[in-house]
């Protein structure tokens, strides 16, 4: 029922969307005619879409905020359970490279990984229905071009619809060369923030131990910090290079639309109407194509943290795995006195 909400809601926001596509076409339009009777009729009609929007996407969050507490609940008391279970705690086992801290996967990495999954599975169903409702505005209000070129007059057939999808497909190409190693550096950086939270917990478990009130070593914790501060330093180079494709590409994108319509709109072929309402559908669609330009760091957090959380499952199933291969092997020679008894009791 909750996914059936989500779903409901982006619907209807996408529904509303594409209503005040239209209502922004008729607002220019009356604008441009200066006719006050329509714009007055405009302006309770988007009272009316606005309000309509702000409910929809009020029961859209309602849905995905439920959705994540629960499972973030259960997946959380799922670790927390297998890992106090027969104090697995105490024998767990990572590779070399891994930090060995369960604590911030179940507390931190638990979070993130139910959190974020079901924000950019919505983000990815509303991108995906606006790339296709949006699209067909700029089919048949674009329409084609025609422009002279060496002389010749040639015809681009559905021109917005050809640029918007090569200038995302360029910005998606772009986005995933520059930012490649985002994944590791994020991964990189919650290792060592765990390490650093694990350090202080055993300073502070060592001056409890210490009852002459003797000083205790602080050059562990101050070498976690120092890793710290390195890998926020790689976080932040490789965010301001993402941040230099997808900021440009927020400025550029409206710019680029009323670029493309001027030819129609000066020719007298495109309304001011029109002109406004399909630089605005080329703003959702190439925002729609660009899904993975603008959460890049979203899924590089969300891939590093269910990483983490799924190398915990994987390190607490084989201590569960190494526990029962331990316990059949203290079974079998009691199996075997079982099975002599029986066989002498049968003789006798």
């Amino acid at each position: 029922m909750l996914t059936g909400a989500v779903v409901a809601g982006t619907v209807a926001q996408l529904t509303l969307q594409y209503r005040l596509n239209y209502w922004s076409r008729d607002f220019f339009d009356a604008f441009g005619r200066k006719d006050a009777s329509a714009l007055r009729q405009e302006a309770l009609l988007f009272l009316l879409l606005a309000g309509a929007s702000i409910a929809a996407a009020i029961l859209a969050l309602w849905s995905r905020m439920t959705i994540q507490r629960l499972w973030r609940a259960w997946l959380t008391r799922d670790l927390m359970d297998r890992w106090l279970n027969k104090e697995h705690f105490r024998r767990l086992r990572f590779q070399k490279s891994e930090d060995h801290n369960p604590e911030f996967r179940i507390a931190e990495d638990a979070r993130v990984a139910t959190e974020a999954t079901i924000n950019l599975a919505a983000g990815l169903l509303s991108s995906t229905l606006s790339a296709v409702v949006f699209v067909g505005v700029l089919w048949h209000v674009g329409g084609d071009l025609t422009v002279e070129l060496f002389g010749h007059m040639m015809t681009v057939p559905k021109y917005l619809v050809i640029t918007v999808a090569g200038y995302s497909g360029l910005l998606t190409l772009v986005m995933t060369v520059i930012g490649r190693r985002l994944v590791t550096v994020i991964a990189s950086k919650n290792a060592a923030e765990a390490e650093f939270r694990a350090a202080g917990s055993d300073l502070r478990e060592q001056g409890e131990k210490r009852a002459d009130g003797q000083p205790v070593d602080q050059l562990p914790m101050n070498t976690a910090f120092n890793a710290v501060i390195l890998r926020w330093r790689a976080l932040c180079a490789q965010l301001m290079r993402t941040t230099l494709i997808s900021h440009g590409n927020m400025l550029a994108a409206p710019v680029i639309a009323w670029a493309l319509c001027a030819p129609k709109y000066l020719t007298g072929s495109m309304s001011l109407g029109e002109v406004a309402q399909v630089v605005a559908a080329f703003v959702m669609v190439q925002t729609a194509l660009n899904w993975l330009v603008d959460n890049y760091a979203g899924l590089a957090e969300c891939a590093s943290s269910v990483n983490r959380v799924a190398s915990l499952i994987f390190a607490m199933d084989a201590l569960e795995v190494a526990a029962r291969a331990a316990s059949s092997k203290r079974a079998e020679p009691v199996l075997c006195v079982v099975s002599e008894a029986g066989e002498a009791a049968a003789a006798g």
